[in-house]
């Protein structure tokens, strides 16, 4: 064989006969090749087009060699950098133009509220909301001049509520609790549903024999997580789930993976009285059933005749045996029945941890709402607080829990009924979850609120969730905040929210009855005597003058 050429260095490896041969091939060929590529490439070119039949583009080019092809070809290769520079400085200067971010007027933001009939943009909107967030989070450096923080949040809360539809109030309260980036994701979450998740229901099956079970039947499903040995999440299914044969069986029951958490933190054990102060539908005591191998005794009460009924058809179905449903309100529930080792209080709540499952809530919620919820989770607690009996050898336990992410909802319950009761905090014996506030805004908490555990959408993929585990020390009332409970407790639910709403404003009626009603005992007479003679009629003076005599009234004799 022939000495080779060296592609890559355009050079011969040696001379040789077939060398020679070979260069004079490439001369003659190259003055039909097009200029300004490698060797190989022309050559394939040349071949792709004789056998194309393409005539026009195998002309010879004559006066071309092999140095001023390397030429062109540097030429063109020093315009095309050129021409690449000159573009990415053209592309940096529109960049650093677009990345300036401006306020609208204004006008602009009156003409997009006032014309009804064109519909706002939401990919503008969207976009300014990222711009905004941009700024406020490096407000020094990015801002535009003369213009103030307050100015670009007054936007952005406009711009959120257009775009994820929240009314004024419930974006003022989540703008103070998320930091702005945060608050985009925990917004976003809210528009997308959470996974649906079932528990494997061990008084009757295993999980992984309901797992091949429903994988058998088209579901496809995996574990929930390594927190959890009972939990199972289903992506797709290609039958119903709450209308298989295993869901009709018993074998498990649907149920978010928040709701698991209170009931691990309860951690019931064998053979204690439990307490469910709010049970319906059923889920939790069902699951602390399971947990106590249907042993001991489950009190499930719920104020709510109606979702009573969901109760028992779900008992009956998981078949649990240890349950005893009451019909009672929970603020009176320790006047009927007490001593229990512990107790769960699902309290009812404004619900803005479930934005996903009901999405009325981003505009029918105020803050009268929240305070009506706060005030009857207040009561609620204390009577939780007074059914558990705190000499339980193996309990003593109450777990508060609302599926709401309000600070009024939950520290400030829980630090209420630190002062109110001896109980203390103790840790949820969860692993993740982020913690409590120990302060918001102006308010200072209990430094143990640390212990409490939050659960957000947009970082754990459940519903919000909060959880706190209280631990009763003694069943003694403290005798400073006695004469208040009292007040509170024979307060109707009527009133409940007024109180909770205006509480200056009631203290100061108060005060100015009081003031009113001392001024009236001082125009008063000193002497009872005195007023008494003030009010006599006059009676003659002269002398031998006699005061009238009192008329006698006759009585019949048929009467008495």
């Amino acid at each position: 064989m022939g000495r080779k050429l060296d592609v890559l260095r355009k050079e011969k490896r040696g001379p040789g006969r077939k060398a020679r041969k070979q260069k004079g091939a490439e001369v003659e060929l190259a003055k039909f090749l097009p200029p300004g590529k490698c060797l190989c490439f022309r050559i394939l070119f040349y071949i792709f087009c004789t056998c194309m039949h393409f005539p026009h583009a195998i002309t010879p080019v004559r006066g071309l060699s092999e140095d001023d092809s390397e030429e062109e070809e540097e030429r063109v290769s020093s315009r095309s950098k050129g021409q690449e520079e000159e573009e990415d400085a053209d592309l940096q200067l529109n960049m650093e133009i677009d990345e300036q971010f401006v306020l609208p007027s204004g006008e602009e933001t009156e003409r997009e509220n006032i014309l009804p009939s064109n519909p706002p943009d939401l990919h503008l909107i969207h976009q300014r909301i990222k711009d905004n967030v941009e700024v406020l989070q490096d407000f020094r450096v990015k801002r535009e001049a003369g213009r103030a923080r307050q100015e670009y949040l007054a936007l952005l809360r406009q711009d959120l509520a257009a775009y994820y539809s929240y009314s004024d109030f419930l974006l003022k309260k989540l703008m103070e609790l998320f930091p702005l980036p945060e608050l985009v994701n925990f917004l976003e979450s809210n528009e997308v549903p959470r996974p649906m998740t079932l528990r494997t229901n061990t008084l009757k099956t295993r999980r992984r024999d309901l797992a091949q079970a429903l994988i058998n039947r088209g579901v496809n499903l995996d574990p929930l997580g390594k927190w959890s040995k009972t939990g199972l999440v289903v992506y797709d299914s290609s039958v119903p789930i709450g209308a298989t044969p295993e869901y009709l069986a018993g074998h498990y029951m649907l149920q978010g993976a928040s709701s698991l958490l209170p009931v691990m933190a309860l951690a019931p054990q064998e053979n204690e009285r439990i307490l469910d102060m709010c049970c319906a539908p059923g889920g939790k005591t069902s699951y602390i059933a399971q947990l106590m191998k249907n042993t001991g005794v489950i009190v499930a009460n719920d104020s709510s005749a109606e979702r009573l009924r969901s109760v028992v058809g779900n008992l009956h179905r998981l078949g649990v045996t240890n349950a005893v449903l009451s019909h009672c309100d929970g603020r009176q529930f320790p006047m009927v029945l007490g001593g229990f080792d512990r107790v769960l209080l699902d309290a009812p709540c404004s619900g803005t941890g479930v934005i996903s499952k009901d999405p009325a809530v981003k505009t029918n919620k105020d803050e009268r709402d929240v305070l009506r919820c706060a005030h009857l989770q207040k009561e609620l607690i204390l009577s939780a607080i007074d059914s558990v009996n705190a000499a339980s050898e193996t309990g003593g336990y109450v777990v508060y829990c609302t599926c709401s992410i309000m600070v009024e909802e939950n520290e400030w319950v829980v630090d209420y009924a630190l002062k109110k009761r001896n109980v203390r905090l103790v840790p949820t014996g969860l692993d993740f979850g982020k913690e409590g506030f120990t302060r918001f805004k102006e308010r200072r908490f209990h430094p143990s609120l640390k212990s409490t555990r939050r659960f957000y959408p947009h970082t754990h993929n459940m519903d919000g969730f909060f959880i706190a585990k209280l631990k009763k020390f003694s069943n003694a009332i403290p005798k400073m905040q006695k004469d208040e409970e009292s007040t509170v407790e024979t307060a109707s639910p009527a009133s409940a929210p007024e109180v909770a709403a205006e509480p200056q404003l009631k203290r100061k009626k108060l005060e100015k009855l009081k003031v009113i009603a001392g001024q009236k005992k001082q125009r008063q007479p000193p002497s009872k005597g005195v007023s008494v003679q003030r009010h006599k009629r006059p009676f003659p003076q002269h002398p031998g003058a006699r005061p009238p005599a009192r008329k006698q009234h006759r009585v019949h004799p048929n009467r008495q």
